[in-house]
């Protein structure tokens, strides 16, 4: 068995994609490369792959399916996965080498003793070229180093601090039998990814290193803010299954329901911000209609996100309150760049 499987989603990748796949290949034939290309239709992102595949023929898979999203791509990988553990690279991103070197031997050491966690952690970077501002995120104050851990280990976690795709990575059959399956053609479900199978993950391992680089400032990037508003009804659709997927409120853990309501209120405020910048009664009316989803759907779980700070900011319905919404994300945005 394959220590790692690494999916990576391609659409129209052609460009960059090389640059995510030869970080993966450090690990030799410890590594599982699963390239899925989602229906690429203006360039030869699948020909790209298929080269990969035939020069690698042990560690490269090469996937086609007709174009389903980014989520449907990671189900394809998925499905795919034969190595122990799974790990998700968006084509546009990359690891650093040596510390992927360095996972890969705690996990090798880890399975030579029979020991196995259901979540690896990794810091992850933001990555701007075009400002050259990198901006590590990183846990040492939340989670113990080199060894494993259960929830009941971890401390609070900072507002910007999130266990995002870019930092985990998953037992496979954990993953598998959390029965995740993500929405087809929707962006942003990397946050179902990192939150559904949390309930199912009793053991964990940090290190202290900078794995994933997150490249921010594509003009086309998903993440990008004008892109973020025109695909709102994405975003709340993403929003609206991760306060479905799980009863939070029932969780015996303190501090995974804690982490748990701490993301979904990070979530929830994103689309809130989203929806009060693009200003229409349209959008506002989106915004009361989420807000009274979660309301009619978990009261508990809703009264609990009202009573975090940033919970309770969103809720500011005045002209003032609307004004000061935009301008903590503005901050955060300036502080973190991520857009």
């Amino acid at each position: 068995m394959k220590l790692l499987s690494v999916a990576i989603p391609c659409y129209n990748s052609a460009a960059y994609m090389a640059k995510a796949i030869d970080s993966c290949l450090v690990l030799g034939e410890d590594v599982e490369i699963i390239v899925v290309d989602d229906g690429s239709a203006k360039d030869n992102t699948l020909e790209i792959g298929k080269q990969y595949e035939e020069e690698y023929p042990t560690i490269v898979k090469c996937v086609h399916q007709e174009n389903g999203g980014h989520g449907q791509a990671v189900n394809t990988g998925l499905k795919n996965a034969t190595g122990l553990y799974f790990k998700v690279l968006d084509s546009d991103d990359w690891f650093d080498t040596d510390a992927l070197k360095q996972v890969a031997a705690t996990l090798r050491k880890l399975r030579s003793h029979n020991k196995y966690v259901d979540m690896f952690i990794a810091n992850y970077v933001y990555d701007k070229p075009s400002e050259n501002k990198q901006s590590p995120i990183r846990y040492t104050n939340v989670l113990p180093q080199n060894r494993i851990f259960g929830w009941s280990d971890i401390k609070k976690f900072l507002p910007h601090q999130n266990l995002l795709m870019h930092s985990v990575i998953y037992r496979t059959q954990m993953l598998k039998d959390c029965n995740l399956e993500l929405p087809k053609h929707t962006f942003y479900v990397d946050n179902i990814f990192v939150y559904q199978p949390l309930p199912f993950v009793q053991t964990m391992y940090y290190m202290d290193i900078n794995l994933y680089h997150y490249f921010i400032g594509r003009e086309d990037q998903s993440v990008n803010e004008k892109i973020m508003i025109s695909r709102i009804d994405q975003q709340l659709r993403v929003n609206k299954i991760m306060i479905d997927c799980c009863d939070v409120m029932a969780l015996e853990n303190e501090r995974l329901k804690q982490y748990m309501i701490k993301y979904l209120t990070m979530i929830s405020s994103v689309s809130t911000v989203l929806l009060v910048k693009a200003g229409t009664t349209e959008h506002i009316a989106k915004k009361d209609e989420l807000w009274h989803y979660m309301k009619q759907k978990n009261y508990p779980l809703y009264k609990a996100v009202k009573k975090t700070a940033m919970g309770a900011a969103m809720q500011m319905d005045s002209l003032l309150g609307r004004k000061a919404i935009i301008a903590s994300y503005a901050i955060a945005n300036r502080i973190f760049a991520f857009n």
